[in-house]
């Protein structure tokens, strides 16, 4: 599993013209499964993402947690964070889970964030998106469940 996260001052994503999520001040959240992603991966993101040091503090660039600010998320399925684009002039997918793998762990993701006690909106799965977002720093930062070490 990988999460892209973007540290923004405020976010929305639209589909079909119509608003279905908005944050101020927080985290985006690309989220991307794979075919060999389980729960224990989501709840490993999770943590990182409701953690990280991604925010300033007065004295210092990176010193508060999502969490810590009070900040929210948007998380968006992106299943092209699985894209192989080492060969050829088109990207494989074939790393990435089917929608009907995909979903419940992304709503497990989606649900993890939660219960850390974070405000989390979101995009919708398997939609065409549009996402609008004011990255703040820029920060941005890639999570892989499997590169734990």
């Amino acid at each position: 599993m990988k999460a892209l996260l973007q540290r923004v001052s405020s976010a929305s994503v639209l589909v079909d013209g119509a608003e279905v999520g908005r944050i101020g001040a927080g985290l985006v959240v690309l989220l991307g499964v794979g075919r060999d992603d389980v729960a224990e991966d989501a709840d490993y993101l999770a943590q990182r993402v409701a953690g990280l040091r991604l925010f300033p503090r007065e004295d210092a660039e990176f010193d508060l947690s999502v969490h810590d600010t009070g900040g929210h998320v948007l998380v968006v399925s992106q299943f092209t964070l699985m894209a192989d684009a080492r060969k050829g002039r088109r990207p494989s997918f074939i790393d990435a889970a089917p929608p009907e793998k995909a979903l419940p762990l992304y709503a497990y993701f989606v649900a993890a964030l939660r219960a850390l006690g974070l405000t989390v909106a979101t995009g919708v799965f398997q939609a065409y998106m549009h996402v609008e977002l004011v990255n703040d720093g820029p920060v941005t930062v890639l999570l892989e469940s499997k590169r734990r070490q």
